[in-house]
């Protein structure tokens, strides 16, 4: 992982994934298939307007140029938690101009409490 400013030390996507499940975080924010960005296991229907980016980690894969990954920890205005996962590269999660419009729509309030 890259390790620059708002970057962190793990090195792994499993590691910062298990350290943000000991703190609460263990649900996913994730696109469907008709462009709607939702909480897992909720109907409710995200703009980028009503959440806010904490953290963002960037992995890069040591043997694989395409073995790139990039999480989000975002937060919704009643306070719920969770990540956006997307490996990009060749491979990204969600093809498609959307996904990658609404992520940079997403205001970014970068927390301390996820510097581990």
């Amino acid at each position: 992982m890259e390790n620059s400013g708002n970057f962190d030390a793990m090195t792994t996507l499993s590691e910062v994934m298990k350290t943000l499940s000991e703190r609460g975080i263990q649900r996913e924010f994730r696109m469907n298939d008709k462009c709607e960005m939702k909480f897992e296991n909720s109907d409710k229907v995200y703009q980028p307007a009503e959440l806010v980016i904490l953290k963002t980690y960037r992995f890069e894969g040591d043997s694989n140029p395409d073995d790139n990954a990039v999480l989000y920890v975002v937060k919704d205005g009643a306070g719920n938690r969770g990540m956006i996962i997307d490996s990009y590269g060749a491979d990204s999660n969600y093809p498609g101009e959307e996904f990658d419009k609404f992520l940079r729509d997403i205001p970014i309030l970068e927390s301390d409490e996820f510097n581990f």
